[in-house]
């Protein structure tokens, strides 16, 4: 019999780390040959673009797929699988398939797409890694309690987006053999304590929490765990096992471009304003800045934002600042990107 090419799900919320965690384990993975699939929410690929920039030895252009059509949960058929099967008859298949969910994603549809008769033979879910903000989480960003969150959104209309949030968040959880509880290094004792506790009742019996700093768990850690979560599915819950189907009905995402920068630090200034006023959950992209021979990359999540510096424009390459706006529906994308614009100038 032929081994089954295994395939590890890295899920988890906007933000968390998903991306960085890819990076780290391409640079452990000890010559395995990954293939990556990104799943990207928004117009503009930028997980996957982050990934192509990142010189690392294994990390190259045809290693990795994007998936930027919507949701990779709510396109099984006609993006995934066909994607999967590409992968499987290439004439050297890779070692291991990793898969980077968006962070709206739910997990077990897509888990559930490895019993589907193109892959259940080739391919085996090796294990599914659940990536959590550990400040988010110590912070209480996410219900412990729906009755009591109902109970509150009596008093406060404005909790009425949390629910949607808070059950996909443990869906998540719900489905990992593993959990990384990222961004140790802005926590102390008493706020990883805190997180830890937040997530506890939500996982499965032996499902490890591992603290990590952006996202630098070695691969021999996370790929190889053997768990075939495809055929432990009924154990793995989820707040939509009742539902044929689901939409994300609650969020939307647009793109903005902007000509190049003099200078970031207005526009920064000027993104932190616009999503403190606005029920934006998540603002990435790339800025050209003049003067500098590389792009800026922006990833801001909530009142969070990160800017670096990843790798010089390549020739011909258009430089242009753009950025995707993900957040809950009813966006003034007409403000939003006025109030960005305006800080571009």
């Amino acid at each position: 019999m032929t081994t089954k090419i295994p395939a590890t799900v890295v899920t988890g919320f906007l933000g968390a780390g998903k991306t960085s965690l890819i990076q780290h384990l391409l640079r452990t993975a000890d010559g395995r040959r990954l293939a990556l699939i990104i799943n990207e929410f928004g117009d503009i690929g930028v997980d996957g673009e982050i990934l192509k920039g990142c010189q690392i030895e294994g990390c190259e252009d045809e290693n990795l797929i994007e998936l930027a059509n919507g949701c990779i949960c709510c396109t099984v058929a006609d993006d995934f699988l066909p994607t999967m099967a590409a992968l499987l008859n290439r004439p050297s298949p890779p070692d291991h398939i990793v898969i980077e969910t968006s962070g709206l994603a739910l997990p077990k549809p897509l888990i559930k797409a490895f019993t589907w008769p193109e892959v259940r033979t080739r391919v085996t879910v090796d294990g599914v890694i659940a990536v959590v903000d550990g400040p988010a989480a110590a912070a209480g960003r996410f219900a412990e309690d729906l009755e009591a969150l109902a109970a509150l959104r009596a008093a406060d209309p404005s909790l009425d987006h949390d629910s949607p949030l808070a059950e996909l968040f443990e869906d998540q959880l719900a489905s990992a053999d593993i959990v990384i509880l990222n961004k140790s290094d802005q926590m102390d004792a008493t706020a990883r304590a805190a997180a830890e506790l937040a997530i506890a009742d939500k996982l499965r019996p032996s499902v490890k929490v591992v603290p990590a700093s952006f996202g630098a768990i070695d691969a021999r850690i996370l790929l190889g765990i053997g768990a075939a979560a495809e055929d432990d599915l009924a154990q793995r819950h989820s707040h939509h096992d009742a539902e044929g189907e689901h939409d994300h009905d609650d969020f939307e995402s647009f793109h903005i471009e902007l000509p190049e920068l003099g200078s970031p630090q207005r526009l920064l200034e000027a993104i932190a304003a616009t999503v403190s006023a606005n029920d934006i959950l998540r603002i990435k992209g790339f800025l050209a800045v003049a003067g500098k021979e590389m792009r800026l990359v922006l990833q801001g999540v909530g009142g969070r934002l990160q800017h670096y510096y990843d790798r010089a424009w390549a020739p011909g390459e258009r430089r242009a600042s753009r950025l995707v706006v993900i957040g809950l529906k009813g966006l003034d994308r007409r403000a939003i990107t006025a109030a960005l614009d305006a800080g571009a100038a």
